[in-house]
């Protein structure tokens, strides 16, 4: 089965990162979070709680799978750290199955991996996903070049986790 790397930091979005662990998990996937240190505890902007696995400077991307980075204010906030930045763009380099919904998207701009990829992602991200150089769409979910899974919102988390899902099988 696959090891998920999670980037996740304060203020994610609950739904966006606990029901794709959920799924993720029940397909017997591994999922570590990472986050600025390893046993860091989290808040998601609803009021979980999470207990971070793994520092970023004590990981790989060589180490992993599959790279999911939920939504919220958590991918703004890490994408002002180049560590980051550089840990998902190598997923994307390497062709890795990079999953992100929402605001997920923000840390591939910075990363710069987005010209000429199909995606889609929350409505206030719109027009800079159209910056990056990718083609946005209003869809509930984008799969793009049979590695990248994007979607916009909570609602549309079923199909992200079947896209998801598939693409890691």
């Amino acid at each position: 089965m696959a090891k998920i790397a999670t980037i996740i930091t304060n203020h994610f979005e609950d739904s966006e990162f606990l029901d794709p662990l959920e799924a993720f998990e029940h397909e017997d996937h591994e999922v570590k979070t990472i986050e600025y240190e390893a046993g860091n505890n989290i808040k998601g902007k609803n009021g979980s709680k999470v207990t971070i696995d793994l520092g970023i400077d004590d990981v790989s991307p060589d180490d992993f799978d599959a790279l999911f980075i939920p939504g919220g204010f958590s991918p703004d906030i890490l994408r002002a750290d180049e560590r980051f930045v550089k840990f998902a763009k190598a997923f994307m380099d390497e062709k890795k199955p990079v999953f992100v919904i929402c605001h997920g998207p923000q840390v591939l701009i910075t990363a710069e991996t987005l010209k000429d990829r199909d995606i889609t992602g929350y409505k206030s991200i719109k027009v800079d996903l159209k910056n990056a150089g990718a083609n946005y769409h209003d869809k509930k979910v984008v799969v793009c070049d049979n590695q990248l899974v994007s979607s916009r919102t909570p609602d549309d988390i079923p199909a992200f986790i079947e896209s998801s899902l598939e693409l890691i099988k």
